[in-house]
């Protein structure tokens, strides 16, 4: 979630006036960042106009419909670009199919989710949403509205990588000259204080956000009736809504292995944010991104991670960068056990964790005892609650299935974010997609959303991010003879007076062998990789060539100038390590 956006688009809703005179609606914005006195007019004629009975609903989803008395009309601001409504009490919805209370509800209260139903609203829709957090089956951890990012998954998870980041700096400030203390050392219970509350924070702006904008909040567990209605489990009732369409936006939450112990004596992501103890001795069981990225920050704040991993590390990501990701974890003192499974979990009468675990190529057996036990296998989409067969919407592998236009196999129902099939699990990918959604049903809009190159970031002590194709997946797409890859080791200046290891500063270009020599994806190990990444993303989705990016003018001494170096191929053979910083 956006914090500054979300507070920017609260201000501007509060402050934007509307004047409705003669037919022509002016608008006159006060918002302070804006700098424009000026008032704009639009036409209210029937074809530009929501439709709208005297309930004060929309009509039919996605059309504009014909002009109906006091009904909401959306205009663009000039200069801020952002949506206003001229509000009208918004009553039922009548149809031809009946009366519905909501124009839209939406099942599940993070980043897409929210994104769509505050969308939708700011487009004329009477919108409600539904959310629930049921308690993980361990400790009994649950959080407040905002979904997973918010509260179990970006936000918490970057703020403890800071912390470990920030330890590791300390440690490094002597060599710079700063006198520190050698025995610094991380407070857990302060750390997980200061993350909550921040993470509390975003709950209050959140749902104040969703008043102000008026989307209405059920904090209740939704399953269908059927396709046009949804009973809502309250914390002491229940209660029947109805609604023209369904956007389910449940998302997911962390497997469990089916073994022995699994349930009873290990965690997820979902507890160890607001762990009551230090973690100790922890054995990460997973080498996703999630895994990894845990198994970090813990040994940076000064714990012992092992990281279980049972085939490959970073499984969809380019492998080579995969590789060198766990290479650099390992250097940093974090074990792997490779090609291993846990068979069960046993709690010690000291509290302790005893796991077993078998080699799955040699079929050896081993057990080591742990103060924690973090399973990190994978995620499921929260599908099994809705009864979505009584709407007749399919499911595929716990993900619900959906067309270009984020439509399920029902008509009236949509899915967006994590709960759908085959996209990638990204909050912004989320955000993006359900605002274009409630735009394309209530807008009149026609953008869909773009799942494609689309740029991410693991945050494991050295940072790995990319955009655009994996080398395998060009190669597997265009051909091995097709594909040229520019690659080189670095040395950030800034490793050189602490001595740090550079061993896997890496970064490479995969691109088209011949023609323009078009860029399919990049690659870069080293730190703050979604910094470095962020602004190339936009050049790859822009067309980047080899040619325009050896010709740009990098900023010195930076690591984002390697990108504008690169010259070495791996088909040339040639040694890509510099002598130096500047060679």
């Amino acid at each position: 979630m956006n914090l500054c956006n979300s507070r920017l688009s609260v201000t501007f809703v509060r402050q934007c006036s509307t004047i409705f005179t003669s037919g022509i609606l002016q608008n006159k914005c006060r918002l302070s960042s804006c700098s424009s006195s000026s008032s704009t007019q639009r036409n209210m004629s029937s074809g530009q106009r929501g439709s709208r009975d005297s309930s004060g609903s929309s009509g039919s989803a996605g059309s504009a419909g014909t002009a109906g008395a006091g009904g909401a009309i959306p205009f663009q601001h000039p200069h801020c670009d952002r949506a206003a409504m001229y509000e009208q009490p918004v009553r039922k919805m009548r149809t031809k199919g009946g009366t519905y209370d909501y124009d839209l509800v939406v099942i599940g209260g993070g980043s897409a989710g929210l994104a769509c139903a505050k969308e939708a609203v700011l487009n004329g829709a009477r919108v409600a949403c539904l959310d629930f957090v049921k308690p993980t089956p361990t400790l009994g951890t649950k959080w407040g509205v905002g979904g997973t990012c918010v509260n179990v998954g970006c936000i918490p998870k970057k703020l403890m990588h800071q912390a470990s980041l920030l330890g590791e700096a300390v440690h490094e400030a002597a060599a710079y000259g700063w006198n520190v203390d050698d025995k610094i050392k991380p407070d857990w219970s302060k750390l997980v204080q200061s993350v909550q509350n921040h993470i509390k924070s975003v709950n209050w702006v959140t749902r104040v956000d969703l008043r102000d904008k008026k989307v209405e909040y059920i904090n209740g567990l939704g399953s269908f009736v059927d396709a046009h209605t949804m009973l809502a489990k309250l914390k002491s009732s229940e209660r029947t809504i109805t609604a023209q369409n369904f956007v389910i936006a449940v998302g997911g939450r962390p497997r469990y292995p089916d073994i022995p112990g699994a349930v009873e004596h290990g965690i997820t992501s979902d507890d160890l944010f607001s762990l009551d103890r230090e973690p100790g001795k922890t054995l990460v069981v997973g080498a996703g991104y999630i895994g990894l990225e845990c198994a970090g920050f813990l040994k940076g704040l000064g714990y012992e991670p092992t990281v279980m991993v049972r085939s490959i590390v970073l499984r969809g990501f380019d492998q080579q960068m995969a590789e060198l990701v766990a290479s650099s974890m390992e250097e940093r003192g974090i074990p792997f056990l490779r090609k291993s499974v846990p068979l069960s979990v046993e709690k010690q009468d000291d509290g302790k964790l005893l796991v077993k675990y078998k080699n799955t190529e040699t079929g050896e057996e081993a057990e080591e005892l742990f103060d924690t036990v973090l399973w990190a296998i994978g995620r499921k989409g929260l599908v099994e609650d809705l009864n979505l067969s009584n709407a007749g919407v399919s499911v595929q592998k716990d993900k619900i299935p959906v067309d270009s236009q984020e439509t399920t196999n029902v008509p009236n129902i949509y899915a967006v974010g994590d709960i759908i099939y085959g996209k990638p699990e990204l909050t912004p990918v989320a955000v993006l997609a359900g605002r274009l959604l409630a735009r394309r049903l209530y807008g009149g809009a026609t953008q869909r959303m773009d799942y494609n190159d689309v740029a991410t970031t693991v945050f494991t002590p050295l940072e790995y991010a990319c955009v655009g194709l994996s080398e395998e997946d060009a190669v597997k797409q265009y051909g091995e003879d097709e594909v040229e890859v520019f690659h080189g080791y670095y040395k950030p200046t800034e490793f050189f007076i602490p001595q740090k290891s550079v061993r896997y500063c890496y970064l490479k270009a995969v691109a088209e062998r011949h023609g323009d020599q078009r860029v399919y994806g990049l690659h870069y190990l080293g730190p703050v990789a979604g910094e470095v990444i962020q602004g190339f993303a936009a050049a790859l989705k822009s067309g980047l060539t080899v040619n325009t990016l050896m010709n740009t003018v990098g900023i010195h001494p930076t690591t984002a100038e390697e990108f504008t170096r690169l010259s070495i191929t791996k088909r040339s053979g040639l040694d890509p390590t510099p002598a130096s910083c500047c060679s």
